[in-house]
């Protein structure tokens, strides 16, 4: 159905977007041959995945760039926001600690994780946070800098323990501060032998002394240097920070090992295990974009040969090696090799993580008979005894929590009326009347915790909005568990209680209810919703909710006698006074 358009595209580098059909932007992608790239899309047979991807393809966009770097750029900065269904994504935001020198008046050295600025003197990545610190608190022992976070007024016990040279209340020159930072960058570049030297003639001159303690402090020093800098020696000539990036796919998951080599010795790695949609390689290479957008980028990155180095060579800045022979190309082999084992021990995992959420979501789209739901709103709401309703929305994307989607709702127009039809009616006008006013995202699929009145609120709603929603409304049953689905159409539909997608729907109820009656906690714990019944001496907590459990609002307690709030328990003059003051109001 695209051919005519695609005729019409260039053979010119640029980003091309695939969207779907509600114009939401699925995948983003570069070329250097927009017409060819795109084209590869809708000619010949694809895998299972890949039509997954085209199956969802409604409408074509690109960008004609100035070369293949700037579609790399345009591309990476589209994913970032747009956050594309189809687009590879780093499971997570993880950065790695490294060591800093500051460049302050007087510098100290702390640990980080931020990369963003410029001219600042970094070492590591580190392969966690307390790796980072114990090579920082060695450090502190042995080099006299700072470790206050500002200069007190006097000196502090880092002085008398001559682990500071007190600048608070010294004069501590600049060349001084000099030698030192030298022998802490050169320490951490791995030459280590000037600082053993040091503190083994000090242990020596303590011992001689008698002053055994202090010579065994001396000792447990050198014996920390020894354990912190004695890993692995990487068999290369050259003491060059590297990253060694390797990995390995089939048919759905792409998995990536990344070494870390400084001074000649594997600091740290990483593990990076996800589906992917498109060529693999071309999900390496986006994945390394990304990868380290967030991550320094060392003199050199060695990658297997079928990589399409070129571009992301001049994006990163950076020399890129693809080694054939020797010790080099043993290295790289090493890390595909760790990436293929840790796909091979990971696959049943992954697969049974997916089959709970994505294939799950394929399957509930078949089941409605709708387009694959891959983003889920799902409403729940609570009150108290048919007062201070509220109500939650959660979002399922992919078949797990969005929770940065969810939203809160106060309900408004109830006054101490509530009922689950009229608060649904107003939760969904809010929420859906903003959709279409803002241009948000609509979802694939609108669940509502309840039956039929809550899905013909739903259905009311969408219809006077003119918004076209699948609905569906997951009914509980006798013994409030998840029971089945209820068409808008208000057909019946069940589900194996055995099944995954099954399993969705009830993780989504209870999701959804977990957090309407956790706002409806916070809510009352901040005294939102006080009521006049807290401002009548006498009435206290207990008292309060016997009164509402009993009379379901405030307005219909006045109507009651006082012989039978005083056989709630209330005392007489109290009951009299309530009665009073409700009739007043």
């Amino acid at each position: 159905m695209f051919k005519e358009k695609i005729k019409t595209i260039p053979e010119l580098p640029g980003s091309y977007q695939f969207k779907n059909n509600d114009g939401v932007i699925i995948y983003v992608g570069k070329a250097k041959n927009l017409k060819k790239r795109i084209s590869s899309y809708f000619t010949g047979s694809h895998d299972t995945k890949t039509s997954r991807l085209v199956m969802n393809i409604v409408d074509i966009e690109y960008i004609i760039t100035h070369s293949e770097l700037d579609a790399l750029l345009l591309e990476l900065n589209l994913i970032k926001k747009f956050n594309p269904r189809y687009n590879i994504m780093l499971t997570d935001d993880k950065t790695y600690p490294y060591i800093e020198i500051t460049t302050e008046k007087h510098p100290k050295l702390i640990v980080t994780r931020s990369i963003t600025k410029k001219s600042r003197t970094l070492f590591g990545p580190y392969p966690n946070v307390r790796a980072a610190r114990e090579t920082v608190k060695l450090l502190n022992k042995i080099y006299p800098l700072r470790k206050c976070v500002k200069l007190p007024k006097q000196e502090c016990l880092y002085f008398h323990m001559g682990q500071c040279l007190a600048p608070c209340i010294n004069k501590v020159s600049q060349n001084e501060y000099d030698d030192i930072t030298k022998s802490i960058k050169k320490f951490l570049k791995g030459d280590t032998k000037e600082v053993l030297k040091t503190l083994e003639e000090k242990m020596i001159t303590a011992s001689d002394l008698m002053e055994y303690e202090k010579a065994f402090e001396y000792k447990k020093t050198i014996d920390s240097i020894k354990t912190t800098t004695n890993k692995q020696k990487i068999n290369l000539n050259d003491l060059k920070d590297r990253d060694i990036i390797g990995y390995y796919y089939n048919d759905f998951l792409l998995s990536i090992e990344i070494f870390f080599i400084r001074n000649g010795k594997i600091s740290a790695r990483h593990q990076e295990l996800f589906e992917y949609y498109s060529d693999p390689l071309k999900s390496v290479e986006d994945f390394i974009a990304l990868f380290y957008q967030k991550n320094i980028v060392p003199k050199e990155l060695f990658v297997p040969k079928e990589l399409d180095s070129e571009t992301l060579s001049n994006y990163l800045s950076t020399k890129i090696i693809k080694p054939l022979k020797g010790a080099k190309f043993k290295l790289l082999n090493l890390a595909v090799i760790n990436a293929k084992e840790s796909l091979l021990q990971k696959i049943i995992l992954v697969k049974r993580e997916m089959d709970r959420t994505i294939n799950s979501v394929d399957k509930l789209g078949e089941i409605l008979n709708i387009p694959t739901p891959y983003v889920i709103e799902a409403f729940d709401n609570s009150n108290l005894f048919g007062t201070d309703a509220v109500s939650g929305m959660v979002v399922f994307v992919n078949g797990k929590p969005s929770r940065r989607d969810y939203r809160k709702y106060r309900i408004k127009t109830m006054e101490d009326k509530a009922s689950d039809y009229h608060t649904m009616k107003e939760v969904l006008y809010r929420r859906y009347y903003k959709v279409l006013m803002e241009d948000i995202r609509k979802p694939d699929l609108l669940l509502v915790d309840g039956g039929i009145q809550q899905v013909n609120a739903a259905v009311e709603i969408l219809d006077s909005l003119d918004l076209n929603i699948p609905i569906a409304g997951i009914v509980k049953n006798d013994k409030h568990n998840t029971n089945h689905i209820l068409t808008k159409d208000l057909e019946k539909i069940e589900i194996d209680k055995k099944s995954d997608v099954f399993h969705l729907m009830t993780r989504i109820q209870d999701e959804a209810h977990r957090f309407a009656i956790n706002y409806h906690k916070q809510i009352r714990g901040k005294g939102i919703f006080n009521s006049i019944l807290d401002e009548i001496e006498g009435i206290g907590e207990k008292t309060k909710d016997k009164l509402l459990k009993k009379y379901k609002s405030v307005n219909l307690i006045k109507f009651a006698s006082i012989d039978e709030l005083t056989a709630l328990g209330i005392n007489r003059n109290v009951a009299m006074n309530l009665i009073e003051k409700l009739k007043e109001s």
